[in-house]
């Protein structure tokens, strides 16, 4: 059976949510400016045409004819004041329109600099047009007005900042989240070692009252000593949990080894333990001891739950060439489906029938927000075993 906590299934929703909407925002943009450059493109295209057929006009009519009234008819409605023109006429000569040609420049400057224009124009792809005349052809090429040329890379800006505002929005928003996230663990850890406090300093009494009575049995009272130390021990756990923890030089094997002897006298006896430090004596790393432990702890008794009692639980200590501390513990178990293999640090979500699912999240934050390091899940095989690694110290 597998738990989940349906608040970030709701997560998951949402973001695919906003990508939609993005992505939908973003395709809208694309659609709606291309039937703008389309009817853009047709309306510069009718008036070069409509320009074309006034001069062929013009050019072709009984010079004795009056056409100058038709003719500032159709220019003025043309309107033709921003579509770059260059009419040839046939003999290798060119005139140009909308066109800023430099100053001072003589005729055969002037027709280089349109020749290069014209190639420019070209490039537009924007099919030239035939003036057929009584004995030649000429020819008007235009190219794009700024506006349009504007239009067509101006979806590529939208979505562009489309795409910065929703990366922010989200960074926003996902930050917001985690910082509400942050508030509730520490609530609640606080207020779980304010809980436990009253308890435990009861519990702390009556243990110091049964070794100054003879009359109880020492071993026992002894015993009940340590699992009193032990719940002291979770107590601070959670309080530092709820405050900004204090990190002291700790001998990282000898941490490693207290725990796992503790460990081993409490669990099935099927569950053999090894463990192989590769490090140099007396290794030091600056650690919370109280929340490593908590750590281990909770990646060694998920492994053995897995192993149900019955396996071989490795763990392997060494160093980096980048002088990272690598702590690699490794289980016999029944492995993590690769599916789970991305949910396994989300809150709420275990394997356990009555798991809470909030055992490696906590491991989670401890090593990254509090040591700056890192856990992850190394490897994992159905039916043969996972490997959890934890990195400290040094460089990645």
């Amino acid at each position: 059976m597998i738990l989940s906590v349906d608040i970030y299934s709701r997560n998951t929703w949402w973001k695919i949510a906003f990508l939609v909407f993005c992505v939908l925002v973003g395709a809208a943009s694309l659609y709606i400016t291309d039937k703008l450059v389309t009817k853009l493109e047709e309306r510069e295209k009718q008036q070069i045409e409509l320009y074309a057929e006034s001069f062929k006009y013009a050019m072709t009519s009984d010079v004795n004819k009056d056409i100058n009234f038709f003719f500032e008819k159709i220019q003025k409605s043309n309107e033709n004041n921003t579509i770059p023109t260059i009419h040839d006429n046939g003999f290798g000569y060119l005139d140009s329109k909308n066109i800023d040609v430099p100053k001072g420049l003589n005729t055969l400057e002037t027709q280089s600099f349109l020749k290069i224009k014209l190639d420019e124009i070209i490039k537009d792809e924007n099919a030239p047009i035939e003036l057929d005349m009584d004995f030649h052809k000429e020819y008007i090429f235009y190219g794009n007005s700024q506006l349009l040329n504007i239009l067509r890379y101006y979806p590529i800006f939208q979505l562009l900042i489309i795409l910065i505002f929703g990366l922010a929005a989200y960074l926003l928003f996902d930050s917001s989240r985690k910082s509400e996230q942050n508030r509730v663990w520490v609530g609640l850890a606080k207020e779980t070692a304010h809980q436990l406090g009253t308890p435990l300093s009861s519990l702390t009494a009556w243990v110091e009252f049964f070794k100054t009575d003879p009359s109880y049995d020492q071993e026992i009272v002894k015993e009940l000593e340590k699992d009193v130390q032990r719940l002291d021990v979770i107590t601070t756990r959670f309080s530092n949990i709820g405050s900004v923890p204090v990190l002291k030089e700790e001998d990282i094997v000898e941490t490693i080894e207290t725990f796992m002897s503790y460990l081993q006298k409490r669990i099935s006896t099927k569950v053999s333990f090894s463990l192989i430090n590769e490090l140099p004596p007396n290794t030091m790393i600056k650690l919370n001891k109280y929340l490593f432990e908590w750590v281990i702890e909770n990646i060694c008794k998920n492994a053995v739950d897995a192993m149900q009692g019955i396996g071989a639980l490795k763990v392997v200590i060494k160093e980096t060439k980048n002088n990272q501390i690598v702590i690699d513990i490794s289980d016999t178990g029944k492995g993590i489906a690769k599916k789970n293999l991305s949910k396994v640090f989300n809150p709420g979500f275990s394997t356990k029938k009555r798991g809470w699912g909030l055992g490696l999240t906590l491991a989670k934050r401890i090593i990254e927000n509090y040591h700056n390091g890192k856990l992850t899940v190394k490897s994992s095989e159905v039916n043969k075993g996972t490997t959890f690694r934890i990195l400290l110290g040094g460089q990645e």
